[in-house]
């Protein structure tokens, strides 16, 4: 059985008539995953793929080679679907156990798509939707692929799918090649709790959805909720996980009462770890005052009964002790680095892409000097790709002259993806 524990990191002490709290929730799951259908509702799995004119040639070959080695390897205990997209979502195959007979139908029709027409990513997330609310207490999983860019007129219509789609099912997105808005397809991740990346050559697209299927059937939770209780005066002004990855939940809240919200986490493992940033404002206190801040709950909601899982309290002690209340704790001081280094990735590729070098370098040397303080390796291998670096400790670096597109679209993808904090 899976169970959860919260933490609470934060410096609680406030000098006298501060107003803000900065706390990070650290919420992990342990134990083995639950596998049974009986459990769990099922699970659905949804494969999304772009079948537009754009993908004519080596990609829409590379890319149902590899749904076809997908269809393959679905455990017999998950059920499936295939929509093929353009400016229309074709379901090629509709939700299914993935029995043999029905691997075979659905390889059948992969086989038989052809690329052709625009891109209007809203039909294919409607058309998921549809196919999702056939098993509403499964865990609900999909993979998008495309390669271009989504039509200007679907963008209103994206927008409405993706709202309906909160609390549906949950997306990982994939560009492949480097003709695709990095900031379109990201914005579509987020809105689905998914993660997004970029696939530069069409070969590698096989070992990516390999990759995406196995975290998918790894799920054993569905439906886990962070609901942040706050006291009267006080109002929360983010939340945001920020590791493994950093997402702005701020904008999914749901009223559940006048002093409680509640933001989406999506489906969980049997072993993972999440941290959430939550910053509120409550009225401020004197000295010597204490105030429960805010609670965060982890609550579930499988198979329509809900289920408080984990608990956190968040609290707020104003003093008069300038060495207590100056303190930054060590979680909330890396995180809030975290989002600074890719604020500065985002800003200094736009400053570099307008042709504005000097603010470039400021920036993505910044970036460099956070990366190498965080010992966030994997941000820093990127940001070598883009600048040279003389000297990691004080950011001083230099623009490389030419810049693999690849490299460029790799970086800003990849910006978001965070470092842990190392234990004390």
């Amino acid at each position: 059985m899976t169970t959860f524990k919260a933490e609470v990191f934060q410096n609680q002490y406030l000098p006298q008539g501060a107003r803000e709290v900065h706390a990070i929730v650290t919420v992990s799951s342990e134990g083995a995953a639950i596998t049974t259908a009986a459990a769990t509702g099922g699970k659905l799995f949804g494969i999304l793929c772009d079948v537009s004119g754009s993908m004519e040639g080596e990609k829409i070959h590379a890319a149902k080679d590899a749904i076809v080695q997908l269809i393959d390897m679905i455990p017999a205990d998950v059920s499936f679907f295939v929509v093929a997209g353009s400016t229309v979502a074709d379901l090629i195959f509709d939700a299914a156990p993935a029995t043999p007979a029905s691997k075979q139908r659905a390889v059948q029709a992969v086989r038989k798509v052809t690329a052709s027409g625009g891109t209007a990513i809203s039909t294919w997330v409607v058309r998921a939707i549809e196919q999702f609310q056939t098993m509403p207490h499964a865990i609900r999983q999909a993979l998008l692929l495309t390669d271009g860019q989504n039509d200007k007129n679907d963008a209103t219509s994206l927008a409405s799918a993706l709202k309906k789609s909160q609390g549906v099912f949950q997306c990982d997105c994939r560009g492949v090649g480097t003709d695709w808005d990095v900031r379109q397809l990201k914005e579509i991740g987020n809105a689905l709790l998914g993660t997004t990346d970029i696939i530069a050559n069409p070969a590698g697209i096989a070992a990516d959805f390999q990759n995406v299927l196995a975290s998918a059937v790894g799920k054993s939770v569905s439906d886990v909720v962070v609901r942040l209780w706050t006291p009267v005066g006080a109002k929360v002004q983010f939340c945001k996980e920020v590791s493994p990855s950093i997402t702005d939940l701020s904008s999914m809240a749901a009223q559940v009462n006048p002093r409680t919200l509640e933001y989406p986490t999506g489906a969980w493992s049997g072993s993972e770890s999440r941290d959430y940033h939550f910053a509120i404002e409550v009225n401020p206190g004197n000295v010597g005052d204490e105030m429960l801040a805010g609670r965060a709950s982890l609550v579930t909601k499988q198979s329509g009964v809900e289920t408080k899982i984990a608990e956190a309290r968040i609290l707020a002690v104003w003093t008069d002790d300038e060495a207590k209340s100056t303190r930054i704790e060590r979680h909330v001081a890396h995180y809030t680095g975290q989002a600074d280094l890719a604020e500065s990735i985002q800003a200094g590729l736009e400053a570099r892409a307008s042709g504005k070098e000097d603010v470039a370098t400021a920036l993505l040397g910044k970036a460099v000097r956070i990366a190498h303080d965080s010992g966030n390796e994997a941000t820093a291998k990127l940001l070598r790709t883009v600048v040279d670096v003389d000297d990691p400790a004080t950011g001083t670096v230099r623009l490389k002259r030419t810049v693999a597109k690849e490299d460029e679209m790799a970086l800003e993808t990849r910006s978001t993806k965070t470092k842990r904090i190392q234990k004390a």
